[in-house]
């Protein structure tokens, strides 16, 4: 047995990561146990056919770095294949609403199928069990049905504002799907209803027999292809077969005595980054956790990221960065002397709508020091399962820039921006906090929240993930429902528009493990998800 702790929005998931590490697993082998059981019993948020960005710090191996698994656009995309058919750019920025809604759902809005080459490849390099063994819990729940939770049902039933394709279409739109989630009677399942997938748990063991190369090169990427051609997809065989998965360095940064480590480019780590420098020239703790000074200047500076991020962040590959610029010191003191002086940051956007938030998270450690911290996702999903197969593709097409000419508008193999950010936080390095989320655009904002509540207010896990959160990636404050109405008011009289929203935990769903002075674990659940930390 490994002592460890497993955190995730899932019940099933975290349990099954523990049960892992009870059978003598170490936390990489928990987190890729996790993320299989997810991708059955979250099967909108996450999947094999997803993207994501892995964080391991193994301390006896002296490894630190990522796995970076983002999606990338297929060969047979154009860059101005949809600049016709712009209606509006989301208001976060993450996202764009085109005609037809031909990048938000269906066969034309899926990316590179990258997870499960990531999840091989992860356990390959620093696992101690096998892929076949780590799918067994994940073929258990799709053959023999899981409990849908409120939060499955909650995104099932949304209705996004401003143009975005009911949730309920991307569940009912293409036949293959419907069968797997549409009841007889036309209705879905509710809370408490059992859903099963046997061609899920079909899949799942036709890899596990065979391996993953069935997935991208075998009979199963036959059939994926097949599908795409009959249906008018983008993605090829020759898409497939050139997936893999890129090992990169930690991007580091300092913060009152703390090192910080995230992910680069295209994750969202670099507004971490961005933002923690500028917030470093002020006083947070004298202004009170959450007071509407503290929130004017946390505002401010996640608009100045989200600016920066509009304008400069994309994929390496093809966009030439300023990273060095924007993590910088000096960068962060000029950006806190504005903020000081009284300047408010205008994010520009083209007419606004909203956008969703479908992502999953896992933060794991074990008894030998072992951390990992990985965010998957569908992005938004497409809506398409190809007949048999079970699985959902990933929709992240629609946060492409259409316009060609841009940071992050559409090219061959490139991969697109993602707030994704799992992250590390060190004292005298050691690891005192793990970190990640789920959330679109909000994942940046909601972090940055956690490791300023443990850092400058000393709270926990628990307390750092529960504390109200509020999110700014427009000219608008948006607050959770617990952020007390004087405080509002005070920042309206600052000038500011702040938008309520009626949930008491939102923006994102942070789900986190710190230590104590003593070493001892402390998992941070966030409230407003499903899910749970587990110690064995």
């Amino acid at each position: 047995m490994t002592r460890g702790m497993v955190c995730a929005p899932q019940p099933e998931a975290v349990e099954a990561g523990a049960m892992i590490l009870k059978a003598g697993g170490n936390a990489v082998d928990a987190a890729i146990a996790t993320a299989l059981v997810q991708t059955v019993v979250d099967p909108q948020m996450c999947g094999i056919a997803g993207f994501g960005s892995f964080h391991y710090y193994l301390p006896d191996r002296g490894e630190h770095g990522f796995l970076d698994f983002h999606g990338r656009a297929p060969e047979n995309v154009t860059p101005e294949m949809w600049e016709d058919l712009i209606e509006s750019e989301t208001e976060d920025g993450f996202g764009y609403i085109l005609k037809g809604r031909v990048n938000d759902i269906g066969y034309g809005s899926i990316t590179t199928p990258m997870s499960l080459r990531a999840y091989d490849e992860a356990l390959k390099r620093y696992g101690t069990m096998s892929l076949k063994e780590l799918l067994l819990p994940a073929i258990e729940y799709a053959e023999n049905g899981f409990m849908v939770r409120p939060h499955v049902s909650t995104f099932w039933n949304l209705v996004e504002a401003a143009g975005r394709v009911p949730h309920i279409e991307r569940i009912r739109q293409i036949p293959a799907t419907r069968k797997i989630y549409v009841k007889e009677d036309g209705n879905i399942r509710k809370p408490g209803e059992i859903l099963k997938n046997p061609d899920m748990a079909k899949t799942l063991r036709k890899i596990a027999e065979h391996g993953v190369e069935d997935f991208y090169s075998g009979d199963i990427a036959n059939q994926i292809i097949s599908d795409m051609e009959a249906n008018g997809g983008l993605l090829t065989h020759d898409d497939l077969k050139a997936v893999n998965v890129t090992p990169k360095e930690a991007l580091w940064v300092d913060y009152r005595g703390h090192r910080i480590a995230t992910n680069q480019p295209p994750g969202g780590g670099i507004m971490i980054g961005e933002m923690l420098n500028i917030l470093e020239n002020f006083d947070l703790k004298s202004m009170g956790h959450n007071s509407s000074e503290y929130l004017a200047v946390v505002s401010e500076a996640m608009k100045i990221a989200t600016v920066d991020k509009d304008l400069y962040v994309g994929d390496p590959n093809f966009v030439d960065i300023p990273v060095d610029r924007l993590m910088s010191k000096e960068h962060a003191r000029e950006c806190a002397d504005r903020i000081k002086r009284g300047e408010k940051m205008h994010v520009p956007r083209m007419k606004a709508s909203e956008t969703p938030k479908d992502t999953t998270h896992i933060s794991v450690v074990d008894e030998h020091g072992n951390c990992v911290s990985l965010t998957h996702s569908l992005g938004m999903p497409s809506g398409v399962v190809t007949e048999g197969l079970g699985f959902m593709y990933n929709g992240c097409m629609c946060v492409f820039d259409p316009r060609p000419g841009n940071t992050g508008s559409l090219a061959p193999g490139k991969s697109r921006f993602t707030a994704m950010c799992p992250t590390m936080v060190f004292k005298d390095d050691k690891p005192i906090l793990v970190l990640g989320a789920p959330g679109g655009t909000y994942i940046t904002m909601a972090i940055l929240q956690g490791i300023l509540n443990v850092i400058d207010f000393d709270m926990d896990a628990q307390q750092a993930v529960s504390a109200a959160r509020i999110c700014t990636t427009s000219d608008v404050i948006d607050v959770t429902n617990r952020i007390p109405r004087y405080v509002e008011q005070e920042l309206v009289e600052k000038g500011y528009t702040v938008r309520r929203s009626p949930l008491s935990y939102h923006f994102a769903g942070i789900h986190a493990i710190s230590f104590d002075d003593d070493g001892n674990w402390v998992g941070g659940a966030d409230p407003g998800r499903d899910g749970m930390a587990m110690e064995v």
